[in-house]
């Protein structure tokens, strides 16, 4: 187990990575999912039946850790705003955005801007799909959805961030 727990690391590790940072936006808390992740892949190795890629399977793994601290985020700031009853304002995290991204051209800057507007769904397909490449099938996979709910997904997340980026007068495809 040892051996192949080492080669799932060191094959994956960074994708894995990169899937947390653009959903989490911030590398300390990316870092701590990823370790959370590689612990889950370490206890539950055995139960890998090889229906799919062992990279779909960590990522399935790596979308259900992050949908786990996102839900976690919420109660959190449920209880706050519950607490010192700030009404309905919302607490909204405003941390350095991933140094690879603010390096990034000012068009890439805006798309990231634009898809943490999108909801966690039309994030997870975009995410999946065009920033780490997976196929509608594979992506199907790791989100536990049909191809079907993948294709629509993705469908609309493109076109509010199609809508989103045009805004200011530039479109996407620009």
């Amino acid at each position: 187990m040892d051996s192949v727990f080492k080669r799932l690391y060191s094959e994956y590790q960074q994708d894995v990575f990169q899937f947390l940072i653009y959903m989490v936006k911030n590398r300390d808390t990316a870092e701590d999912l990823l370790q959370e992740v590689y612990i889950k892949v370490m206890n539950s190795y055995h139960r890998f039946e090889g229906k799919s890629s062992e990279k779909t399977w960590l990522f399935s793994i790596a979308k259900n850790v992050t949908i786990d601290y996102f839900r976690k985020q919420q109660t959190i700031r449920k209880r706050v705003m519950d607490h010192f009853d700030w009404g309905e304002r919302e607490i909204s995290s405003n941390g350095p955005l991933p140094e690879e991204i603010t390096e990034q051209n000012e068009e890439v800057q805006k798309l990231y801007s634009c898809l943490d507007l999108c909801t966690t769904d039309q994030k997870l397909v975009i995410v999946t799909r065009y920033i780490q490449d997976l196929s509608i099938a594979e992506a199907a996979k790791v989100l536990g959805w049909s191809e079907g709910k993948v294709k629509t997904t993705q469908h609309r997340a493109i076109k509010k961030l199609k809508e989103l980026m045009s805004e200011d007068g530039r479109d996407i495809n620009d």
